[in-house]
């Protein structure tokens, strides 16, 4: 699943403010004739907007690598001609996503090592120095560049993770029942393993000491329940696009596209990664709505089902959205103390700082918001 949004979809958000959604009727049509009129304007504007948020995520050089694209970008060349003409828009498509991860892709697999000897960890490039290697990548690899910007940006997020812990434990001290776990949009499965990483929550540890997978997010508020008893009878998930940990392929394009100035995510991605090809998790190349509606049958006397996903919501179709939503509420108008339903979902909601962590838990449908959290699990912010 492709889920490394550039910024949360509210009103202030880059999709929404490039498409003018919020704005008036009358600026809307001036920045569709602005668009029609001078082609490519839309997707510089797109590239701009991305570096911004780079730049406030520091990521000094994934915010120069936009910002030259911006500006530099010609349709006189193969690549330059389909970034510039792109059809659909280019905010939505994560676009300049694509192509930030084409070229780490070809950086990390020893395809263009003139552009990777400028690549992090090498100091911070001069700009004409960085997109003449640029242009020459581009020119010797068109026909992968135009392959990999077809298909939209597919992460696995792991330090959603320990955004995620608060929620399993706040489950597990409600419930005292073994959990069958279902993750929606899975993509390789990671975030299924959560509870054998080591957590570091504000200097109180939690999970596996010696795990290779190491969580320290800057955590704010009170701590979750951590000495509740946690025990995962059984973990599935789905995803459209599965990918294997295993596979050099998958995980070449899981790791292109982390920022390539981000070595503690990739580090971390790479541990995961690791760890779940040596144990292949199962992940059903399906539909989310039908695979869910077969897996909510499946839960056995004393466990408790727990549903859960991460920024995943706003890709999904709007029908697919409304039969989860539909599946998972009829499952829990069923639940009972003894076969109990959980929704814990991270979801970008329309408000800021980054997105909310929510639990839906039945008997009962009461639902809470336990947390904030940045979008990379880099801080936390506990309510409870």
């Amino acid at each position: 699943m492709a889920t490394h949004p550039p910024a949360p979809p509210s009103s202030a958000s880059p999709a929404n403010v490039l498409s003018g959604h919020g704005a008036s009727p009358f600026r809307r049509t001036a920045t569709a004739l602005f668009d029609r009129l001078l082609p490519g304007r839309r997707v510089r504007r797109a590239f701009r907007v991305q570096a911004e948020h780079c730049d406030k995520m520091g990521s000094p050089f994934t915010a120069l690598l936009c910002r030259l694209a911006a500006h530099r970008l010609d349709a006189g060349a193969a690549v330059g001609a389909t970034v510039l003409g792109w059809p659909s828009h280019p905010g939505n498509d994560a676009l300049p996503l694509r192509f930030a991860g084409a070229l780490h892709a070809l950086v990390l697999s020893g395809r263009a090592p003139a552009l990777a000897g400028l690549y992090p960890p090498h100091p911070l490039p001069r700009p004409d120095q960085l997109w003449s290697a640029v242009l020459a990548t581009m020119a010797a690899e068109t026909d992968f560049i135009q392959r990999t910007l077809r298909s939209p940006p597919q992460t696995n997020e792991v330090g959603r993770s320990a955004i995620l812990l608060g929620g399993f434990l706040a489950i597990a001290a409600a419930t005292r029942l073994p959990f069958v776990l279902s993750e929606i949009g899975a993509s390789a499965g990671l975030n299924m393993f959560w509870d054998r990483f080591a957590y570091d929550l504000g200097g109180t540890k939690w999970g596996d000491g010696a795990s290779p997978v190491r969580l320290a997010p800057r955590w704010t508020g009170k701590l979750p329940p951590l000495d509740a008893p946690v025990e995962v009878a059984a973990r599935a998930g789905c995803d459209l696009n599965r990918l294997n940990a295993a596979d050099p392929k998958d995980r070449l394009r899981l790791l292109s596209y982390v920022w390539a100035d981000q070595p503690e995510r990739i580090a971390r991605l790479r541990a995961a990664l690791d760890l779940a090809g040596a144990d292949p998790p199962d992940i059903a190349a399906a539909d989310a709505a039908d695979w869910l509606e077969s897996r909510l049958g499946q839960q056995t006397e004393a466990t408790v089902h727990v549903v859960y996903h991460t920024i995943v919501w706003q890709y999904l179709p709007a029908a697919t959205r409304a039969r989860l939503t539909d599946s998972i509420q009829a499952r829990g108008r069923a639940a009972t103390r003894t076969r109990p339903l959980a929704w814990l979902r991270f979801e970008a909601d329309g408000k800021a700082p980054g997105g909310a962590l929510t639990l839906t838990l039945w008997p009962g449908g009461a639902t809470r918001t336990l947390a904030r959290a940045d979008y990379h699990g880099s801080w936390v912010d506990w309510a409870g």
